[in-house]
């Protein structure tokens, strides 16, 4: 069994541009927390393996997101989750004022940067 804390300063950034901090990690997934500053426009990506849920703690933003079928912009903001599967191309910013904060959850578990790629993305 495992416990944490969050930590008061970023861990690293996230691939795409996020300020990260890791929470959890364990032989399933990992869990992190994610900070967007007022403005940001994060890069696009895809991932190679990873699969991963988004649980909005505050802020407003909006991502994109493309797969084989389907291509849509989804609101993020406080209470919104989201899914992110393997594959998906996904790009996210912060159109508020305040940090855009959440959970992100990976299945598998974050294998290191080279699993994301960048791309041309939505905006």
């Amino acid at each position: 069994m495992k416990e944490t804390s969050l930590q008061p300063t970023p861990d690293a950034k996230s691939p795409a541009g996020a300020n990260i901090r890791f929470i959890m990690d364990g032989a399933t997934g990992n869990m992190i927390h994610s900070t967007v500053p007022p403005s940001q426009i994060n890069r696009a990506t895809v991932h190679a393996t990873v699969s991963e849920f988004w649980f909005i703690l505050e802020g407003e933003g909006e991502i994109w997101r493309r797969d084989r079928t389907e291509e849509r912009i989804t609101p993020l903001r406080p209470g919104v989750s989201i899914d992110i599967p393997v594959g998906t191309a996904f790009q996210y910013r912060n159109v508020g004022d305040q940090p855009l904060t959440f959970i992100c959850v990976t299945m598998p578990p974050w294998p290191g940067d080279h699993e994301a790629t960048h791309l041309e993305g939505a905006v």
